[in-house]
């Protein structure tokens, strides 16, 4: 869906498009950023608005993550959880907002996971250059038969696959989750939002609190799955991860360290002016700044990580 501007929204949008590429240029040459995180038509959000977001906040190259189509099946919550529950595009128009500006923009590909024909769509643009499978934001167990095979495509095209663990709507069962990582040691997942990074305090037992503010006990499922198997990774972005971030900067600045070669910058945030205090994404990124023990460690956080891990 493309959101319709007014006439000043209009000037003003073209207006910043003007000048942040030059912010672009500065970040691009000084220290480059990648977002792993973000999507088409977020909220309504215009590919414009997008384009300028993105580059205010400094980012190099961001990746585009789809929705599957719109189905109205137990999996999608009847429909509501179409278009990853905020009106995001599809891989048509990911695909679309990456190919005039290559390099900047890459794309992923998706499906909703347990349709008959999601191998087939989600190949389809794997084949085109997709470079990760995801967001899977859909309401089936996440060892179940259908991640599977999403596990068994992305282990043929040798691409990550990015999962939304909330418990009780997205990829249920998170504690399961190790036997997808034991039986696909090939391929690699990235861990996000709610139920993911909950999990960072070994004490967290209410698993419909999905956005603790307590204390954090080091231990936790999150924390394990990151330890012991070499396939997993986390994704910081949206309000779960700055959350996870600032809610014990003790840990934080412990759990950096420990996992400094595991963990992606991402945004996921659908404001549109990509700074000041009401843009997450930003927040996000000094978050990690300022609590990153080393400079060597920031870097991988924001970049060199993803870098490696999507070969970019």
């Amino acid at each position: 869906m493309t959101l319709i501007l007014s006439r000043r929204e209009f000037i003003g949008t073209a207006a910043f498009l003007a000048a942040t590429p030059l912010v672009a240029v500065a970040a691009d040459a000084a220290e480059p950023i990648i977002d792993i995180h973000q999507h088409t038509n977020y909220s309504g959000r215009s590919d414009q608005q997008l384009l300028a977001h993105q580059r205010a906040m400094g980012i190099t190259t961001t990746i585009l993550l789809p929705a599957g189509r719109d189905v109205d099946r137990p999996s999608t919550h009847a429909g509501k959880s179409n278009g990853l529950a905020a009106k995001c595009g599809t891989n048509e128009t990911v695909r679309a907002m990456a190919a005039p500006h290559p390099g900047e923009f890459v794309f992923g590909a998706n499906e909703v996971v347990d349709l008959p024909e999601a191998r087939t769509e989600i190949e389809k643009f794997l084949k085109l250059g997709a470079k990760i499978i995801g967001e899977q934001k859909f309401g089936v167990d996440c060892d179940s038969p259908h991640v599977h095979e999403i596990a068994r495509l992305a282990q043929d095209y040798n691409v990550p696959v990015l999962l939304h663990f909330q418990h009780g709507t997205y990829n249920l069962g998170f504690e399961n989750f190790h036997k997808v990582l034991e039986k696909f040691p090939r391929v690699n997942f990235i861990g996000h939002a709610q139920t993911w990074w909950a999990n960072i305090d070994k004490d967290h037992v209410d698993q419909k609190v999905l956005y603790p503010k307590t204390k954090v006990t080091a231990g936790g499922i999150t924390d394990r799955y990151l330890r012991e198997y070499p396939n997993m990774f986390g994704d910081m972005s949206a309000g779960s991860g700055l959350n996870a971030l600032i809610r014990d900067e003790d840990h934080t600045r412990a759990f950096l360290a420990r996992h400094q070669d595991k963990l992606l910058y991402g945004s996921d945030c659908n404001d549109t002016l990509g700074r000041g205090l009401g843009c997450q994404g930003a927040q996000t990124i000094a978050a990690i700044r300022r609590l990153a023990p080393t400079k060597a460690i920031e870097r991988k956080l924001l970049f060199e990580n993803s870098k490696k891990l999507f070969k970019l």
